[in-house]
């Protein structure tokens, strides 16, 4: 666990390069990493994940200026999530093996990018998007474990739940009048591909309960005006994420309550 815990704090730290130049428009491989302040480009010593920010207690070693704490933070999320993973598909759920854990590690990847980039441009990028969905369609060729068996069921589910995913929401965005940005749209449509159907309706659901809470938690302290909007794409990710893992346990468990309903 360990290992991979180590393989995702790497990561961790280019997907903090992602985050950083993405928005930017700017490419991920050139030039090499630098200080943004000063530009002095960063050695290996200064790249060693959380290791480097803690020991220079967040500070740039060339120009002292202050390095945002949020690569920090990718880094920690990454490692963690990778950990999470390797147990989950390794040692508590061993027929899921080490296919599941590199797909459910690639998507986990993917909305963490979405994530932070939409916190803090308010942005959902289609040069993210729409290589995510080329990926997500490919992946349907193998096996999920939150997917039918035969390819070509996997394949319907796929593109059924990136059409109900993309309807919901552009639906939204048409009565909402500016409400719901296009980004999210066009996100639902992925999240769609990822997960099929029936559980992009747990994962939209899901993100809408997260959205409605944080919000209402927000204007009740004050932190936003009601006026104000909030970036949906970060609880879109999340609720994506949470589809994979546990969508289809959550999808089971509200079927099982509707029946017992129902019957009582």
């Amino acid at each position: 666990m360990l290992l991979f815990a180590c393989i995702g704090l790497a990561i961790g730290s280019f997907l903090g390069v992602c985050i950083d130049r993405l928005p930017r428009n700017e490419s991920v491989v050139k030039p090499p990493s630098h200080c943004e302040s000063c530009q002095h480009r960063l050695v290996f010593k200064d790249l060693i994940p959380i290791l480097s920010y803690l020991r220079l207690r967040g500070r740039c070693r060339y120009c002292g200026c202050t390095v945002s704490p949020r690569s920090l933070w990718v880094e920690l999320a990454t490692g963690g999530v990778f950990a999470f993973l390797y147990w989950w598909c390794i040692v508590l759920n061993p027929d899921l093996g080490i296919v599941a854990f590199a797909v459910m590690a690639f998507y986990a990847c993917l909305f963490i990018v979405i994530f932070v980039i939409d916190l803090e441009h308010q942005l959902i990028l289609n040069k993210v998007i729409y290589p995510g969905m080329v990926v997500a369609l490919l992946l349907t060729l193998i096996p999920h474990p939150w997917l039918a068996d035969r390819m070509v069921d996997r394949l319907a589910s796929a593109a059924l739940g990136a059409g109900v995913g993309f309807g919901i929401l552009l639906l939204i965005a048409l009565v909402s009048r500016g409400g719901m940005g296009w980004g999210d749209v066009k996100m639902a449509a992925l999240i769609g591909l990822v997960t099929g159907f029936p559980l992009i309706l747990v994962a939209l659901l899901l993100a809408i309960i997260l959205g409605g809470v944080v919000a209402l938690v927000l204007l009740l302290f004050k932190k936003r005006r009601r006026k104000e909007g909030i970036p949906f794409g970060p609880f879109l990710s999340l609720a994506a994420i949470a589809t994979i893992l546990f969508g289809t346990t959550m999808l089971d468990w509200y079927l099982g309550l509707f029946r017992a309903l129902y019957h009582g």
